[in-house]
């Protein structure tokens, strides 16, 4: 049972319902393509980073060490910086963008490519403290990674693209919207803004009442391993979240795809921030009406890239359609998969990603 159908059934122990998560620049007109599916053996084994580190970020004057991971070819000239933020889920990891960061700074041309993966804190390889996660400490966290001196990208001379997926590149749009960061431009992959719960059962006050509930129990000491264990650290769990509607392909779900994402599910502290994230509190806008609105904010300003997914479930899908044609989106296309294509299907990403890059950097010359 996926994690937010069993906490469903947590919730409304009657029914258990299966869901799921869910200086001036002028940017260029929108352009909308469809790309066709590639077949189902496009994953790949993800590559090695040509570096890996820790970054230390202080949250509430506490250490938090953070992971990221490097992709460049030595002899590259010219080099322009990625940064690259994996998609926010209870098995969230680097290793989703490996394929793609790999894919884009092996092409050869006049501009080359550093790809700078880095982990949120609380998931993947990064520390995982008990904070009160929510999207502003999301956001804060990567408002102070771009913006450190001392970060893995200091060095960006003013034109860091930033590639997200889900509600990365949701928060990563607002915090641009707000000048917080400023970024030459933004690459939103399968961009979603509301939780699994929240996008099926909706925010009423009855409900945040529910969602708290859930979430405190997910906090607490001993009870919290027993129903993290239950809803999300499982292998069945995982296999059911990716082959329903994580992965387009229930053929590319493989055994190494579902035992790494299970170890991670495994590391101290997992739970605090899946708590979050499946009862809403990391959701960066409350409406389809601001989303759209957060991506307005960047018309003519910052270049936009949204790329939609041909089998996202029925709600996240209408979400990403709606930015077909939105202000503020300068190229809109679509590519297989569903909620994660950049590690089912990432070389029709990074192919997308690439044509992208290229375009804008074009447009500054």
């Amino acid at each position: 049972m996926p994690p937010a159908a069993a906490a469903a059934a947590f919730l409304f122990p009657a029914v258990a319902v299966p869901c799921r998560v869910l200086p001036q620049r002028r940017a260029r007109s929108l352009a909308v393509r469809a790309v066709a599916s590639p077949p189902a053996s496009t994953v790949k084994p993800a590559p090695a980073p040509s570096k890996t580190g820790k970054w230390e970020w202080k949250f509430e004057n506490k250490p938090v060490n953070i992971y990221y991971e490097e992709h460049e070819q030595e002899v590259a000239e010219n080099v322009k910086n990625i940064i690259m933020i994996p998609t926010i889920s209870d098995v969230s990891t680097v290793e989703e963008w490996r394929v793609v960061a790999k894919d884009i700074v092996g092409r050869k041309g006049e501009l080359g490519y550093r790809a700078t993966i880095v982990d949120w804190p609380g998931l993947g390889y990064s520390d995982r403290p008990s904070l009160n996660y929510n999207a502003d400490v999301m956001e804060s966290f990567l408002v102070e990674l771009i913006n450190s001196p001392n970060s893995p990208v200091a060095n960006a001379d003013d034109e860091l693209v930033i590639v997200g997926g889900g509600h990365a590149a949701t928060i990563a749009i607002r915090a641009a919207g707000k000048g917080l960061i400023r970024p030459s431009a933004v690459a939103a992959v399968a961009p979603t803004w509301a939780g699994p719960l929240p996008i099926v059962f909706g925010r009423g006050s009855d409900m945040e009442t529910r969602y708290g509930l859930l979430r405190g129990t997910l906090r607490a000491p001993a009870l919290g391993w027993m129903m993290y264990n239950v809803l999300v650290s499982n292998e069945k769990s995982i296999q059911s979240q990716y082959k329903s509607h994580v992965y387009a392909n229930s053929d590319n779900v493989t055994p190494d795809i579902i035992e790494s994402r299970y170890e991670l599910t495994k590391r101290k502290g997992a739970r605090f921030v899946p708590a979050a994230f499946l009862t809403g509190l990391l959701d960066p806008v409350q409406s389809r009406e601001e989303f759209l609105q957060l991506f307005a904010k960047l018309d003519g300003d910052i270049p936009v890239l949204v790329v939609s997914t041909l089998n996202a479930p029925k709600r996240s899908k209408a979400e990403m359609e709606a930015l077909k044609g939105s202000k503020g989106v300068t190229k809109f296309v679509e590519v297989a998969g569903a909620l994660l294509p950049q590690e089912e299907y990432p070389l029709a990403v990074a192919e997308e990603l690439y044509s992208f890059l290229q375009e804008s950097f074009a447009a500054r010359r």
